[in-house]
């Protein structure tokens, strides 16, 4: 059962649960023997008077005794009433934390209690004035947008319930009740996307740099540089008359699709599927053009990202040859090309194959190195030439076969990171696919800051989960260390889910222990990697008829890569 525990504390010690005896070991549980439970109240208790059980004795608990079994709840300030109840100062919102999701974003920022130190600095607006207190509060607020896109099943009541947990049930000295639908409506609102926004610019931030201090999770063995993978990807959003005039939709020229759709532009590591950095856009016009356009802008706002020490795998859609130009002054690309883009060879063919070539359009030209292969899988070939132009020309450092090998890559770190991020707001809308719930364009924009930073911090956790995962003791990975990629996306998403149904962090006298318990758990949920899976036809979503499907089969056999060019003997 859980207990409600009270001590004199200050309220500013009790929300960062502080006041647990440091010389008492770590334990999530208090036992208390039955004989010693005592209700404070002098008086018979009347329908509503709420207050905790409190131990009238100090009893030495021997064998036989029966135990009450008792996870703290909270630790705040005592008020005890005129009759003798004991009740829990202060506010339950100054306790509700999102348990290792918090964590993760506070030892990634390096900041205690960021959350709270980013609602400090809001100014709300609309109807919430902030002049009093009130259910709800502006980290509060936060927490829920963040919670929300990881329970795409749950409405604002479920959600709510969730965050607060048993906090709830703690009899609080002013009566306290579970927020509404309309009132977190309201806060949202007044809120606005801007708080948000900067979780998820600190998230991200923060994930760039701890992959620029690390090389174990690097995808091509042999290469000295960091795989990323940029693509776009479209998320549906409610048709309201305010969406549809700020993002539009796709695929149709006078925008009557059933729903207003965002465009996004992801750019993760290849290799752990990171977010690196993300970019918004309206989805009408042409596909190649609008993705083209936040390229650019994630060159200019994101320089910490575009570096020297990192590949960049795109896919056609993104070549130009002014964009081309800009992006190997800052960085290094390898870039498959579309057939109807002339290439004009210079000179001979390199040993292992590839050429150096002018790369024309729109009346420039740029200098690359071109690697033409084609690809085999169990003896049948792809029907088409693979055409890929990089700026690296040392083709002893950087050989033909191994950047070709290294362009799969993209897949990997586009697609299959999008697919795992939408999961978590599959089916959250009207809709059963991946899409955002809010009506508004601000809303919009907050939920989807808090889809990438709650995204991303689940990733973190699994990366943390990997590296503290002993090797698989059997299968084709017995003896090596687990990567990121072999932690199960969802696993990492609904133990995060759980840590904050199950406990707050604050009032947890061994919150470390208990994230290294849920570390260890989710490490535990690991996931086929490198099978060598190939289709005619690869898929983005999941297959809605998938039993009555036939026309497309899966095999699994490596795939051979041979470059077109005369390689040396």
């Amino acid at each position: 059962m859980p207990s409600y525990l009270v001590s004199p504390l200050l309220a500013s010690d009790a929300a960062d649960g502080a006041g647990w005896p440091p010389d008492l070991p770590g334990g999530r549980l208090v036992a208390i023997r039955v004989a010693d439970l005592a209700c404070p109240v002098r008086r018979v208790l009347r329908e509503g008077d709420r207050t905790a059980l409190t131990a009238a004795g100090a009893g030495r608990i021997r064998g036989g005794d029966l135990v009450v079994f008792c996870e703290p709840v909270v630790i705040a300030a005592a008020v005890v009433r005129r009759d003798g109840r004991v009740q829990a100062g202060g506010h339950p919102a100054d306790h509700a934390r999102l348990g290792v999701l918090e964590q993760q974003l506070d030892e990634m920022t390096g900041q205690h209690d960021t959350i709270g130190q980013v609602a400090a600095q809001v100014k709300l607006a609309g109807k919430v004035k902030g002049t009093c207190r009130r259910s709800m509060t502006t980290a509060l607020t936060l927490r829920a947008v963040l919670l929300m896109t990881l329970m795409p099943e749950a409405d604002y009541t479920a959600l709510m319930t969730t965050l607060l947990g048993d906090l709830a049930g703690v009899p609080w000295h002013i009566p306290f009740a579970v927020p509404t639908a309309t009132v977190l409506s309201t806060w949202r609102e007044a809120a606005g996307p801007a708080p948000v926004l900067r979780l998820q610019e600190m998230t991200l931030a923060a994930a760039a740099a701890g992959h620029e201090a690390r090389d174990d999770y690097r995808a091509v063995p042999g290469l000295d540089l960091d795989v990323g993978a940029v693509d776009g990807t479209l998320i549906r959003t409610p048709d309201t008359k305010a969406n549809r005039a700020a993002y539009g939709s796709a695929g149709t020229g006078d925008d009557s699709s059933p729903y207003p759709q965002l465009r996004d532009l992801l750019v993760s590591d290849a290799s752990t599927r990171a977010t690196l950095a993300v970019l918004t856009g309206p989805s009408g016009g042409d596909k190649a053009e609008a993705e083209q356009k936040l390229l650019d802008r994630a060159l200019a706002e994101y320089p910490r990202v575009f570096t020297k020490g990192r590949l960049w795998v795109l896919d056609r859609n993104f070549p130009g040859v002014a964009r081309i130009s800009r992006l190997i002054k800052v960085t290094h690309v390898l870039i498959r090309l579309k057939s109807d883009i002339p290439v004009r060879r210079i000179g001979p063919f390199l040993p292992d194959g590839s050429y150096l070539a002018d790369i024309c359009g729109s009346g420039q030209s740029v200098r690359m190195r071109v690697i033409e292969y084609h690809v085999t899988v169990e003896g049948q070939d792809v029907p088409e030439m693979f055409c890929l132009v990089t700026d690296l020309e040392d083709w002893r450092a950087y050989p033909a076969a191994v950047l070709a090998g290294a362009y799969k890559w993209r897949w990997d770190g586009s697609e299959t990171a999008l697919r795992e991020a939408k999961s978590a707001i599959r089916g959250a809308g009207p809709s059963t696919g991946p899409m955002f719930r809010s009506q508004s364009p601000d809303l919009i924009r907050q939920e989807h800051a808090a889809w990438v930073t709650a995204a991303e911090l689940t990733r973190a956790i699994a990366r943390d989960a990997a590296a503290a995962a002993a090797p698989a003791g059997k299968g084709r990975r017995a003896g090596l260390p687990a990567h990121p990629r072999e932690i199960s996306f969802t696993a990492a998403r609904r133990a995060a889910v759980a840590s904050v149904r199950y406990g707050t962090a604050t009032a947890s006298p061994s919150a470390a222990s208990a994230r290294a318990a849920a570390l260890a758990g989710i490490a535990r949920r690991r996931v086929i990697i490198d099978r060598d899976r190939h289709r005619a036809r690869e898929t983005k979503a999941r297959d809605g008829f998938r039993h009555a499907r036939r026309d497309i089969t899966t095999r699994t056999a490596r795939a051979e890569i041979s470059v077109c060019g005369p390689l040396a003997a």
